[in-house]
């Protein structure tokens, strides 16, 4: 069964938890699983807070027991390898041994065939593998058949840990509010495009010790200077400056939206648009749930989505004084495909596209999940990134749109084992390079 079909599973079991003994039944899903402070802006992906729960919702959480991680010696990486230089690497099982279902194979094959004009051609920027690495296993996906999809990961691929392997996972999801091309009474909340001054700098042509790292910011006479910032933005500081491709029904909506990275928009008659991110401020992200927490503002059990919502709509006022508190401001592009889009510019697939951070985890590559709870578990490929997905085995799981994928990506929080799949032989030539 695919890892998708097995997530939706205990919402049709919900009304007999007693159906899978070894899960744990909670009110859709328990807030205390959201650590909703630590989200960050798009580009990429941000944990979801859960919706609160309800009287008629519960939702069966299937748990599992991971597999351990490996021991022992392994390779430190060298400093030839960019960003993963001093992570110890380690020689994972036989890919063969891993329980990977052929429904959740024949999907991750599907998501890595789509990388392939990427991860042979971009440099990786974790420099734990090369164009060419790629080219093998591309290959051989372009020609596999349908046809036992396992088979293809354990001969193109070899299982990897990073680091210690202890693996952290949330989950994002496409969120749906009110929206319309035009504006019209009740839609008056501008969804911006891409301004025409905002200015990309990518610091690693001024030094190699930046090499990675990029700001955003705009010319003022012969100074670099940064963005607008949030409050600037929604007090109309952009007329003129960006093209408006849209425009919301709810301001609030909207701030969420911004903070998932895309979305649809559905207008009065039906029609929806589909918005994905097309770039961002540049200012640093907050996370207002931390902050009002803080400050005493939620009660205990009031952290999920849903209840910082419900304060900010009873306070409005000094809710819209906090959201401005998050100076960062999404800018998005329409998309007219059938999806919202990764870090790779590909359409990214409910629950076979994981967001990791390119540092430690090549884009594009295989991912094996083995987790405390089974939805997450099995193959997944790293199609995108996320501001608060950080560190070598830090992930974040995409479960598509609706209420169903709403309510698995809001109470996602797993822990247990990564396994990065990289094309074999990239194990023996790191190790030679660190010698």
């Amino acid at each position: 069964m695919h890892r998708l079909a097995l997530a939706l599973l205990p919402l049709a079991l919900a009304g007999c938890a007693g159906a899978i003994p070894s899960a744990e039944t909670a009110s859709t899903p328990p807030p205390s699983r959201l650590p909703y402070e630590t989200v960050s802006p798009a580009p990429g992906r941000v944990p979801s807070p859960a919706p609160a729960p309800t009287a008629t919702t519960s939702y069966v959480i299937p748990r599992a027991t991971p597999l351990p991680a490996m021991t022992g010696a392994g390779v430190i990486a060298s400093a030839d390898v960019a960003q993963a230089a001093g992570q110890t690497l380690r020689r994972g099982p036989e890919i063969a041994s891993l329980p990977i279902a052929a429904d959740d194979a024949r999907a991750a094959l599907a998501a890595f065939r789509l990388t392939c004009p990427s991860v042979t051609t971009r440099q990786d920027a974790s420099g734990l593998t090369r164009p060419e690495d790629w080219r093998a296993p591309c290959d051989a996906a372009a020609s596999w058949g349908d046809k036992d999809p396992a088979r293809f990961f354990a001969e193109a691929f070899e299982a990897v840990q990073v680091g210690e392997g202890a693996a952290f996972a949330t989950g994002y999801f496409e969120p749906e509010i009110a929206g319309t091309r035009t504006r019209q009474p009740g839609f008056e909340v501008p969804v911006y495009g891409r301004p025409s001054d905002l200015v990309d700098v990518d610091l690693s042509q001024f030094s190699p010790e930046w090499a990675g790292k990029k700001i955003r910011g705009k010319v003022k006479g012969s100074d670099f200077v940064p963005y607008d910032d949030r409050t600037q933005i929604e007090q109309g500081s952009l007329n003129g400056r960006a093209p408006i491709i849209a425009w919301a029904a709810d301001e609030i909506e909207f701030f969420f939206l911004q903070v998932q990275g895309s979305g649809r928009l559905r207008a009065p008659d039906g029609s929806v648009v589909r918005i994905g991110y097309a770039s961002q401020n540049g200012r640093d992200y907050t996370g207002i749930g931390a902050l009002m927490r803080t400050r005493g503002l939620l009660a205990p059990g009031q952290a999920s989505m849903q209840g910082i919502v419900a304060w900010l709509r009873a306070n409005p006022e000094e809710g819209r004084a906090i959201m401005r508190e998050n100076k960062s401001f999404v800018f998005f592009r329409e998309l007219t495909g059938p999806g919202p889009l990764g870090a790779l510019g590909y359409q990214v697939e409910a629950g076979s596209t994981v967001a990791a951070d390119p540092k430690f985890i090549p884009l594009g590559a295989p991912v094996f999940l083995s987790m405390d709870r089974a939805e997450p578990n099995g193959l997944w490929v790293a199609q995108d990134t996320g501001g608060a997905i950080k560190g070598a085995n830090r992930f974040d799981t995409f479960w598509g749109a609706g209420d169903q994928a709403r309510t698995i990506a809001g109470g996602m929080s797993a822990r247990g084992l990564a396994l990065i799949l990289l094309p074999r032989g990239t194990y023996d030539r790191l190790a030679a390079q660190a010698r």
